[in-house]
């Protein structure tokens, strides 16, 4: 899959797609049906699949102080539309300049005379141009006078009602990452580089691989048994372990991240990039008292571990 990253700079090959345009926040489900559409179209003119979206989010940019919330980061979000098919991802720099074009403006500068877009595929709820002024019908009567086709997408629901990424930020909120992964069609991942930890859990013999979750949103502080992807390194791969997600109040952490003890393993994975799945929730944090509270942590982890890997055996 090739990323582009400026709409004014796009080389031949790259222009022409058919292409799904959303911010695919989470790329669940319904996002899946989008670009499906888009795909189906393409086979139809003879059009690379291609990804209209937009990198920082646009909520980041008109709400900068807002809680996070993002389900995936531009890494993760790459990874997943890449394993969809997806022959160009368009990851646009959204910024004020492009947030104050028209919706006319957008559709004649970004879609038509920067990417050569022949066919576009939108949700029924998108909106674009500068105050959400413009909606699919605007989109399908510039398209008509442009030269591009253009496919609205129904909504999916599921069988707790409509799939969207807000609903599965609720799921994640509330501890339940299996009704999560049954809107997006696929586990709930973070991803990003190994950072370097206070390296607690080497010492209790549990040593753990550290991610900042920063800027995403952030789902039921506790344990949870989890798949692995190691994404490079010499230790590529796919594991299972288990999972602390939070502020480990034990140690009076402040800042919250992802540590995961994966089975079996051994080596070192600082600066290699993984893939963390959460698979089960399985305890909230705890603080342990008395004179043999790391005696007390320690068959905690045991007793977690153990039950995270009859949960994946089932996997």
């Amino acid at each position: 899959m090739r990323i582009v990253r400026d709409h004014t700079f796009v080389s031949g090959q790259d222009r022409g797609a058919s292409a799904a345009i959303g911010n695919f926040d989470g790329v669940h489900l319904g996002h899946q049906a989008v670009i499906d559409l888009a795909r189906t179209a393409g086979k139809k003119i003879g059009a690379p699949l291609g990804v209209v979206t937009f990198e920082p989010h646009p909520r980041e940019v008109f709400a900068p102080d807002a809680a996070p919330f993002r389900l995936t980061g531009s890494e993760a979000r790459a990874h997943r539309l890449e394993k969809l098919g997806v022959d160009v991802l368009y990851e646009l720099n959204f910024n004020k300049g492009l947030a104050g074009l028209t919706p006319e403006d957008f559709a004649r500068h970004v879609l038509v005379d920067g990417l050569g877009l022949r066919h576009v595929v939108v949700g029924s709820d998108f909106h674009f141009g500068k105050g959400r002024a413009g909606d699919p019908a605007m989109l399908a009567e510039l398209g008509a006078q442009m030269g591009f086709g253009v496919t609205v997408a129904e909504m999916v629901g599921g069988e707790a009602g409509r799939v969207s990424s807000t609903a599965i930020r609720v799921a994640l909120a509330e501890g339940r990452p299996r009704d999560a992964a049954a809107m997006l069609g696929h586990w709930h991942r973070m991803e990003g580089p190994v950072i370097r930890g206070d390296q607690r859990g080497r010492h209790l013999g549990f040593p753990t691989a550290n991610l900042s979750i920063e800027g995403l949103h952030r789902p039921k502080f506790g344990v949870y048994a989890v798949l692995v992807d190691v994404l490079s390194g010499p230790h590529a791969g796919s594991y299972r372990g288990a999972a602390s997600l939070g502020l480990r109040p034990q140690f009076g952490g402040e800042v919250p991240n992802l540590e995961t003890f994966i089975f079996d393993f051994k080596g070192d994975l600082y600066g290699t990039h993984i893939s963390v799945a959460l698979v089960e929730y399985l305890r909230p944090e705890m603080t342990f008292d008395g004179a043999d509270w790391q005696d007390q942590l320690i068959a905690q982890m045991d007793a977690d571990c153990a039950r995270a890997r009859d949960i994946l055996a089932a996997e």
